[in-house]
């Protein structure tokens, strides 16, 4: 016996000779890149044929996060970093034996980084290991960037700063070559700069991931307590103090029945610079006609679904006014890589945020997505020393049978304390106008990390209703435990009968929330060159009214392997208890009585590489369903012709049979995308639904005939189940940037 575990040792050390031991809390002090002033004129063309290149220090050595954590990068990564008084100038060479199988299948505006090979540069400018500007490309020099809160806990994609970057193939790998305008970021005002800066690249042909500062895999390069440190930044100053971005629009439009329709408006958008941490951002007679329109969705539940903020001026610096539960980064990964094939693979009828004390759709929004005109208003966001900031107020129009108008008034105040902790504050406002009604909402959270796998979360929040009184309160307590192969969660919430954040999000209220989650994630050395990852998860929900008595039950057990190649196989069995006190209208018609049900499905789901020229992904789930059964399927293919068309379709079927009735939804979506350019792209998704028998359509095409500033014709059809034309319009809108 003796014998045999030597021999076990011999055969099995080799799996895990190229991983190194890395004390993560030390080896990030070791990364340091001196910035060197250049005098040259710095021409971004993806050559780094100029004469200060050669002469910066080289940032290279890239540690892997994925699949072995803490082995050298299959191929290495060099990095050097000049700059001048305007700009933040990086050269990169990442090598690669294999240029001809770069995977190159994306050229739009904020790309889908996941599925594509690409490089990322992160800048902590405060230097507060918190918050980070991420600026990334790939070998088409296609650009992505964004904004990241509290590492990565929320992630501003939808922020789109000025900045260029070429990028080039060649006989050994690629090149790209950035500038970063200073005046795009900002940061203190001192003579001498010190930033937190990492590197991350993507070998997306080995599905590989690596950084210059080594980050474990349960995290992304956006962790920038572990990020290295970029030296040597001298007379340069922070961003400009003033940008006005006016916009003209024309559109036609025709409703069935009514004649055609044409007019014309204008307005503007303007950024003020107050100190060096904090923007002034006002808009008056604001406009979204160039944003997409929402994914549709099917609901067999009793509570309100959620469609995300799509609109940028809400969407960007979002993450200071989030109050509540961070963004689960897992889940924001998952659907990045798999676009409309993220569907949730768990059971329950209300997973998701108990609480979104402030949840921007409620304005500017009906509650059926009618548009309703805002007139204007303004915003301040930013860090001002250990405070991060938030206030906004926004007046909105009448609009006739959906709102009167409203002015929205939000403040946000969080206070960093101990590492990567804080405590905050916020208020809500809504004034109805020429009503007495009003709502509004305060509340205060905090955010413990108590070391880097744990975490505790809570908050307290009231809200203010006339006609509602007492049993106005909501709270919640929640902790995470993240490590390589367990992750555990446990959260207890109330949300009380008349708490009522109308300028919010709150699917249930009227209830208390026990939640619990277990997962178990194994990697197998041996069987690495296929399989990357077993993962066994547990989650459960117990739902009580205010009294304590059940209304709601879900438990759900999973099993999944996750490929190499970023595919995803396996099977969910869900168990459920529904308790109706009133009827419950599922389908139109169909209405299920009040009563007691138990009822249990499995689930079997699919996802195939998503970097593939055509990708699939399958997901069925068979099972009880209230009084009855139900049969479920999600079908959905994606389609990438080289880096400029894609395609995705996405087919949702349920087949539901009821004591009650029997009926069956379809829900049809289409997506595609032609890039002419990194500047010029078209977009358009198609969509039809059963239940209400219409089919819609927006297409957009877009130039950006120069840096945020843009070219938009918009085309908007809904037609119903007999093919005729219900509403049509056609839009056309230029804006222009004036940054001084």
């Amino acid at each position: 016996m003796r014998d045999i575990f030597p021999a076990i040792f011999v055969l099995v050390s080799p799996l895990f000779a190229s991983a190194q031991v890395i004390d993560y809390r030390t080896a990030h002090l070791e990364r340091k890149l001196p910035a060197v002033r250049t005098e040259q004129a710095i021409i971004i063309d993806g050559v780094l044929d100029e004469d200060d290149w050669q002469k910066a220090p080289v940032a290279n050595n890239f540690i892997q996060r994925e699949p072995e954590e803490g082995a050298p990068a299959t191929y290495d990564t060099e990095v050097r970093i000049l700059y001048d008084d305007e700009h933040l100038y990086l050269g990169v060479f990442a090598f690669d034996d294999e240029p001809e199988n770069l995977i190159l299948t994306d050229l739009t505006r904020d790309y889908n980084t996941r599925s594509v090979d690409s490089f990322a540069v992160v800048l902590d400018t405060f230097h507060d290991r918190r918050n980070s500007y991420m600026f990334q490309t790939n070998p088409l020099g296609a650009k992505m960037d964004g904004q990241s809160f509290n590492e990565g806990q929320s992630f501003d994609v939808n922020w789109d700063g000025v900045w260029y970057v070429k990028s080039r193939i060649v006989e050994d790998g690629w090149v790209a070559e950035f500038a970063i305008p200073f005046k795009t970021v900002k940061f203190r005002g001192l003579d001498e700069q010190t930033w937190g800066i990492n590197f991350g690249r993507r070998n997306r042909r080995l599905n590989e991931e690596s950084d210059w500062a080594p980050i474990p895999r349960i995290f992304t390069t956006t962790r920038v307590s572990l990020a290295g440190t970029l030296e040597g930044l001298q007379n340069v100053k922070p961003g400009s103090k003033f940008k006005v971005t006016p916009y003209a629009r024309g559109d036609v439009s025709r409703t069935l029945g009514f004649d055609r329709t044409t007019e014309g408006t204008g307005g503007l958008d303007a950024k003020i610079g107050i100190g060096s941490g904090l923007t002034l951002d006002l808009t008056v007679n604001t406009d979204f006609s160039e944003v997409e329109a929402d994914v549709q969705q099917v609901n067999l539940t009793r509570f309100s679904l959620f469609f995300p903020e799509k609109r940028d001026f809400f969407l960007e610096n979002s993450g200071v006014f989030r109050f509540g539960p961070p963004e689960d980064p897992r889940r924001r990964r998952f659907q990045r890589s798999f676009g409309l094939s993220a569907a949730s693979l768990g059971g329950g009828q209300s997973r998701g945020n108990d609480l979104l004390l402030f949840f921007s759709r409620r304005i500017g929004l009906g509650s059926g997505g009618e548009p309703i005109p805002v007139i204007g208003g303004g915003r301040l966001t930013g860090r001002s020393g250990p405070y991060e900031l938030g206030f906004l107020n926004i007046q909105t129009g009448s609009e006739p049978l959906i709102s009167n108008g409203d002015n929205f008034t939000v403040a946000r105040v969080k206070r960093n304390i101990f590492q990567n902790s804080d405590i905050g504050f916020m208020f809500i406002n809504r004034q109805t106008m020429d009503s007495d009604h009003f709502n509004r909402s305060i509340g205060a959270d905090a955010n413990l990390r108590l070391s880097p796998q744990m975490d505790v979360n809570a908050y307290i929040a009231k809200t203010a209703t006339p006609d509602l009184e007492g049993d106005d309160l909501a709270g919640r307590v929640a902790y995470t435990y993240n490590s390589r192969s367990i992750v555990f969660t446990s959260s207890f919430s109330t949300l009380q009968d008349n708490f009522n954040p109308e300028v919010g999000f709150a699917p249930r209220t009227g209830v208390r929330r026990a939640s619990g989650r277990f997962s178990y994630n194994y990697r197998q050395p041996w069987a690495r060159d296929k399989l990357r990852e077993f993962s066994a998860n547990a989650e459960g929900d117990y739902f009580t009214d205010q009294e304590g008595n059940v209304v709601s039950r879900y438990f759900n057990v999973r099993l999944s392997l996750r490929l190499q190649n970023g595919g995803i196989f396996g099977i969910t069995r869900n168990t459920n208890l529904e308790q109706l006190r009133e009827p419950f209208e599922i389908h139109p018609d169909v209405t299920i009585e009040p009563g007691f049900f138990t009822f249990d499905d499995t689930a079997i789901f699919v996802f195939t590489d998503p970097s593939r020229l055509v990708s699939a992904n399958v997901q069925i789930t068979r099972g009880g369903f209230y009084s009855g059964t139900r049969t479920s399927y999600s079908l959905g293919t994606s389609l990438k012709l080289g880096p400029r068309f894609t395609a995705q379709v996405s087919w949702s079927i349920n087949d539901v049979e009821l004591a009650e009735g029997a009926f069956t939804t379809h829900l049809l979506t289409t997506r595609a995308s032609y890039s002419f350019s990194p500047s010029m792209f078209v977009n358009a998704l198609i969509q039809y639904n059963s239940i209400t028998d219409e089919v819609t359509s927006n297409i957009r095409f877009n130039i950006i005939h120069r840096p945020l500033s843009d070219i938009f014709i918009v085309y908007n059809d809904l037609r119903d189940e007999q093919g005729r034309v219900v509403d049509r319009a056609l839009i056309a809108k230029f804006t222009y940037l004036f940054d001084f």
